[in-house]
């Protein structure tokens, strides 16, 4: 049995093409115990606004068979309210298509072809319709799937890497328009991720012609801790690096200790990768806390000691801060800049400092 993880390579098995195709962003996932899936939104707007959106079909720790589907709609900063929601439906109300991306939750929507995405939400206090258009193609590292043993696995796939933001949201009789820019990604898999992943650092941004994703995956102690980086850099909605295998060293620095999470977050990420005569140098720095949560909202009662007596401290802080790009070209620099970004930690095991650096 694989104790490594690692991205899998070989399509055939997953009965896929290295084309990535509609049906990918849609419904992947049985309902079954320990299955979960994500459609997620996240933009940054013109005044300085964090929208982030999140179609769930059940929570992200699931023990038991069966959809349990809601929605999360989190506004903050800018001129507009503070908006933090959660829309669970009644039991039924709720669909999903495997042919593409085409969700229903109650009278919340998310809906796309890989290019195009309409996202409708809907509760008692907020009607909000945001049209994300994509300028970057979807893209995914390999397969898009972390293989943790011979069958548990873990699955992302980002469907629009940048994209332009349009908009409106109607909250207290007020009405606030929404421009920007934006992505789109969809994560799914079929084991509970407390029990195959220690933690991750994830972000998105765009600066100036450029787009970077970026994220740094660690697994879990029976896998040895193995480290799974990621990053794509495109540029005009061109891809121009993504070989994070062999291209690229990692970094954290300047680590601070979160009193909400118990963990220690790192304040400035780097990742510097290096191809042929082309460096690209992407450092993220925090400068605030957009949500810090415990893992136990996404727990039952009985759940959540369980967890806590195997080891295992889940949580997630979603993080604001700058990010700045240096390009390089046979040792000279030729570009660079700096824009807002967002970026995560995602936790399910004790606090753990990376000491090493990793090429």
């Amino acid at each position: 049995m694989r104790h490594q993880a690692e991205f899998i390579k070989d399509y055939d098995k997953l009965y896929m093409t290295k084309e990535i195709q509609p049906f990918e962003d849609g419904l992947r996932t049985e309902p079954a115990a320990g299955s979960y899936e994500w459609w997620y939104f996240d933009a940054k707007l013109e005044d300085g606004a964090s929208l982030v959106i999140v179609f769930h079909t059940g929570p992200i720790a699931s023990f038991t068979a069966g959809y349990r589907p809601y929605v999360t709609f989190d506004l903050s900063g800018g001129n507009g309210p503070e908006i933090h929601r959660e829309f669970y439906p009644k039991e039924g109300d709720y669909s999903f298509s495997k042919e593409q991306c085409q969700v229903r939750i109650g009278a919340s929507t998310f809906c796309g072809d890989l290019h195009h995405y309409h996202i409708h939400y809907q509760d008692d206090a907020v009607d909000a319709e945001i049209d994300l258009e994509g300028r970057v193609p979807a893209w995914r590292p390999h397969s898009g799937h972390i293989f943790f043993n011979d069958k548990d696995y873990f699955a992302w796939l980002p469907s629009v890497p940048e994209g332009r933001v349009s908009g409106s949201i109607r909250y207290e009789g007020k009405e606030y328009d929404c421009r920007g820019t934006g992505y789109h990604d969809h994560n799914w898999g079929n084991k509970v991720m407390f029990f195959l992943m220690h933690h991750w650092y994830w972000g998105r941004v765009q600066i100036g012609d450029y787009t970077i994703v970026s994220s740094f995956i660690t697994a879990n102690k029976k896998c040895g801790y193995s480290e799974i980086p990621i990053f794509m850099i495109a540029k005009d909605g061109e891809i121009l690096a993504d070989d994070a295998d062999h291209c690229l060293t990692y970094t954290e620095e300047d680590y601070e200790y979160d009193e909400v999470t118990k963990k220690h977050v790192a304040g400035t990420i780097i990742y510097d990768y290096v191809k042929d005569d082309m460096r690209y140098k992407v450092t993220y720095r925090k400068t605030e806390n957009i949500e810090r949560m415990g893992m136990e909202t996404q727990l039952t009662k009985w759940q959540y000691p369980l967890i806590w007596l195997m080891g295992l401290r889940g949580s997630y802080h979603r993080i604001g801060g700058q990010a700045e790009l240096e390009v390089y070209k046979d040792g000279v620099l030729i570009d660079s800049g700096q824009a807002p970004a967002i970026y995560e930690q995602m936790y399910f095991g004790k606090d753990r400092i990376r000491k090493t650096e990793r090429s």
